[in-house]
């Protein structure tokens, strides 16, 4: 068999995915390896980088054995990961701190310091706040951990360390793609390159700081251990990746200007696709990131944990109901005004950094039951992307809003696409068959190799668009009420939360 396979991997929150690709963009096979999440305090949320490295090999040889593929078919890997959090590595490229996942919240303090001493600086020059990120989170492992932080020589993102294990590479060859950098508090995104004055305003020696590459990036070949940990030959290409929530826009055809995303994952993830960058310095809203399409940018925004809200109410006050059941609770309701609020951010909000808010019903009177209670939590997520969405119209007064595509799980659900499709008051768009990030890491090992010619004319081939739900005129009056006293409840709530 001809080398025309490619290969992409998910290092996600819940478990790695890995999906083997033909180049017309069928897939072959996929794989699945759960997370371990360890949660030893309070606010602390980590993971053994070398396990998560040990799941990208479990998958990709899963994915080689079910397609009977053979050794020698794969022509690239592309890994995307997990995007906020960060693992410091060492002179050898191992590992010397536990990944720091996005969904730990120790980091807090560091926050309001960056914000106070640098905030509108570093959303201008990086394109997003400080917030339970990189910046941040470096720091705590500098000011808390001094003797561990002078073992790191440089700090990386799981998706990266997967690529710098694969390949063999050291401390010396760590690297980050563009696509991290308004997650990082210290890059000058537009010039793409470490900013060597936000890096003095808070004491840090550049030299910690990995080098920039594009998302296509060849980075190495598969070393002879690794290859035979995945089941194939040595030699094959790895190249640099993206984060997980740019391979999901790029797997979503998110590849021209007006294209919004919905990644409707363990984070709850609003995105448009523009063709310059926009630093949010009033608003503090929305992070403008780089896409793995060269020369397009995504402003967005997401909630933290915003599809784990979900599974935490299924499984503490669904009364065994499953999502399908809930679902079906929640379509059954008509939308009213005295329909309770929800605040969805039960982990402190991201978009802006808001790390002592809390989650929250409100309105509820005994005529509210699971439904409703249910139903809430999914329109929190709908009305919390409304303000980004007037936050992206603010920066961007021209952009024309074409659709929102809907990736990740939250697209099964019906009611939740009626809801986004009321809320937003535009045309929600569900991707058939998609395969999420692990396809748009596929999508730039090809690209990377030469197998893909053009990113845009590969998602054109390789994406089928589903259903379309449109808005329901009708509700836009309730819809603007309803969007106007969640802004009130959320600011409330934040208020309340600092006191």
């Amino acid at each position: 068999m001809t080398k025309e396979l490619l290969v992409g991997v998910d290092i996600g929150t819940q478990g790695t995915k890995a999906a083997l690709f033909d180049a017309s963009g069928r897939c072959l096979t996929r794989a699945f390896v759960k997370s371990r999440l360890r949660r030893p305090g309070s606010g602390m949320v980590e993971e053994d980088a070398d396990r998560q490295v040990a799941s990208v090999c479990e998958t990709i040889a899963k994915c080689v054995r079910g397609a009977r593929a053979g050794r020698t078919a794969v022509a690239g890997i592309g890994i995307a990961g997990q995007m906020a959090g960060v693992i410091g590595v060492g002179k050898d490229g191992r590992a010397v701190t536990p990944y720091d996942s996005w969904l730990d919240t120790r980091c807090a303090p560091y926050i309001e310091q960056m914000q106070n001493a640098a905030g509108p600086e570093i959303t201008r020059k990086a394109g997003g706040p400080p917030s339970f990120n990189h910046g941040p989170k470096i720091l705590r492992w500098k000011r808390e951990f001094p003797r561990v932080f002078k073992r790191i020589a440089s700090f990386v993102q799981p998706g990266g360390y997967a690529v710098m294990r694969l390949c063999g590479l050291d401390g010396a060859q760590a690297f980050i793609d563009k696509s991290y950098l308004h997650f990082s508090g210290f890059a000058d995104n537009r010039k793409n390159r470490w900013d060597a004055a936000l890096c003095a305003r808070f004491a840090l020696d550049p030299a910690k700081l990995p080098a920039i590459v594009d998302s296509h990036a060849v980075m190495g070949e598969l070393t002879a251990a690794m290859a035979a940990k995945c089941g194939l030959k040595p030699g094959v290409p790895v190249i640099a990746g993206c984060g997980d929530t740019a391979a999901s826009f790029l797997a979503c055809g998110a590849t021209r200007e007006g294209i919004c995303v919905d990644v409707a994952g363990t984070a709850s993830v609003f995105a448009a696709t523009t063709t310059d960058f926009r630093a949010d310095v009033r608003a503090g809203v929305l992070g403008c990131g780089r896409a793995a399409t060269p020369g397009l940018w995504h402003p967005y925004a997401y909630i933290n944990g915003g599809g784990m809200n979900l599974e935490w109410f299924r499984r503490e006050f669904g009364n065994g109901l499953d999502f399908d059941a809930l679902n079906r609770l929640a379509a059954k309701i008509a939308p009213d005004a005295s329909d309770p609020l929800f605040i969805p951010h039960l982990a402190g909000r991201v978009s802006p950094g808001w790390p002592r808010l809390r989650g929250a019903w409100a309105g509820l009177t005994w005529t509210h039951a699971t439904g409703h209670l249910y139903r809430a939590i999914l329109e929190g997520v709908a009305l919390e992307y409304r303000l980004y969405k007037e936050a992206l119209m603010a920066l961007y007064p021209r952009l024309k809003v074409r659709e929102l595509r809907i990736t990740g799980g939250g697209e099964k659900s019906a009611v939740w696409s009626v809801i986004k499709a009321d809320a937003l008051n535009c045309r929600v768009v569900r991707i058939a068959a998609g395969e999420g990030a692990p396809m748009g890491a596929a999508m730039l090992a090809g690209f990377g190799v030469g197998l893909l010619d053009d990113l845009n004319q590969a998602a054109a081939k390789w994406i089928a668009i589903g259903g379309t739900t449109g808005p329901n005129r009708k509700l836009s009056r309730l819809y603007e009420d309803r969007y106007r006293r969640y802004v009130d409840l959320l600011n409330a709530m934040n208020e309340w939360s600092e006191e």
